[in-house]
């Protein structure tokens, strides 16, 4: 369970989070939407102890993590942008971040899934995009922790990647796990999101089901929903 309460957040004279109230009290698929400079990527960082809110509360199963650093253990985290060392190949850094985490590693069916093994011995510098993609979401899901943070995952992969993650996203959610994901593509909410936050200028605008968010808009399909509560 994770509780945010009264989060503030400015750089220099720019309010990102403006006493943000938000809580995600059971396992499930939560999308965290919202436009470019929304306080997306600052909420997540939050979470995650890469920034530190000027005022509030960040709990989870009741404890508070701000200026803790343990509780990133059971975290795993998706960047949005996989910056690897160029020099090393795809198995030298999966073993670099297995010796890191201080928990079990399972590599093997994931790299598999993903069809990675033409490129474990390949340096990540001459690997293409959606590659290095593939070797994010191994290096994301190959831990067993309850918080899974996704910040757009989809980037860069073909359809069929598309749907193994997917399908890898579902397993995790049947586990009781709590993932958080963020994206643009609004076809990929509408089919795994039980639940929707949808950030504006650092506050939170709407937070519910997709059912409920197009029964408030009088909208048909997700993305028109979406335009509504951004021109309202």
């Amino acid at each position: 369970m994770i509780e945010i309460k009264n989060l503030h957040k400015s750089f220099n004279k720019l309010t990102v989070l403006d006493g943000l109230d938000l809580d995600f009290r059971s396992s499930g698929i939560f999308a965290i939407l919202g436009p470019n400079g929304s306080g997306k990527t600052t909420l997540i960082k939050s979470i995650l102890g890469m920034v530190v809110p000027e005022k509030g509360e960040i709990l989870i199963d009741k404890v508070n993590i701000l200026q803790q650093w343990t509780y990133r253990n059971d975290i795993n985290y998706l960047p949005q942008i996989a910056n690897f060392p160029s020099n090393l190949t795809v198995i030298e850094l999966i073993k670099m971040v297995k010796n890191l985490r201080p928990k079990p590693a399972s590599e093997s069916e994931l790299i598999s899934t993903f069809e990675l093994e033409p490129f474990l011995n390949k340096k990540l510098g001459n690997l293409s995009g959606g590659t290095k993609q593939k070797v994010n979401i191994v290096l994301t899901f190959m831990f067993d922790s309850n918080i899974i943070i996704l910040d757009e995952p989809t980037t860069g992969l073909d359809p069929i990647s598309l749907i193994r993650l997917k399908t890898i996203i579902q397993k995790e959610k049947d586990k009781g796990k709590t993932l958080l994901i963020t994206t643009h593509i609004m076809s990929l909410v509408e089919e795994i999101a039980d639940e929707i936050v949808f950030l504006l200028d650092g506050k939170i605008y709407f937070k519910g089901s997709i059912a409920s968010l197009k029964e408030k808009t009088k909208e048909n399909d997700l993305e028109h929903a979406i335009a509504n509560l951004l021109q309202n």
